[in-house]
């Protein structure tokens, strides 16, 4: 799968992961190893978080401040967790799943019962 495929499709999680896979094997060589990725990973974090403080924070912005949109850092974190999930095995699909059942099963009633949450 290539990016041009992705114009009329809907893109999975499974697709996003091997669409990643893809364009790594093909243009990329091969994958930085695991502890390069957790810093480019901590790095876009970073840069998404100067967007936000920025932009709906109380932070003002300066003019080298405008290259960075926010969709493009969301875009950049998610690139590399999926790298990250790829090198590791995860399916993310599947851990997805079971992150949000154990979510579920934990808060239900927690975030419904919060007090600083209602009104």
């Amino acid at each position: 799968m290539t990016p041009d495929d992705l114009e009329h499709q809907q893109l999975t999680v499974d697709k996003l992961q091997q669409l990643v896979d893809n364009w790594i094997k093909t243009y990329g060589v091969r994958y930085f190893n695991e502890l390069t990725n957790m810093c480019c990973l901590t790095e876009e974090v970073g840069e998404l978080a100067r967007v936000i403080a920025r932009k709906y924070g109380e932070q003002s912005s300066k003019d080298t401040d405008l290259q960075y949109k926010l969709e493009d850092e969301l875009a950049d974190v998610l690139w590399v967790l999926v790298c990250l999930a790829n090198q590791t095995g995860v399916n993310l699909t599947d851990a997805f799943k079971r992150n949000l059942d154990k979510k579920t099963q934990r808060d239900n009633e927690r975030h419904k019962n919060n007090n600083k949450l209602k009104g």
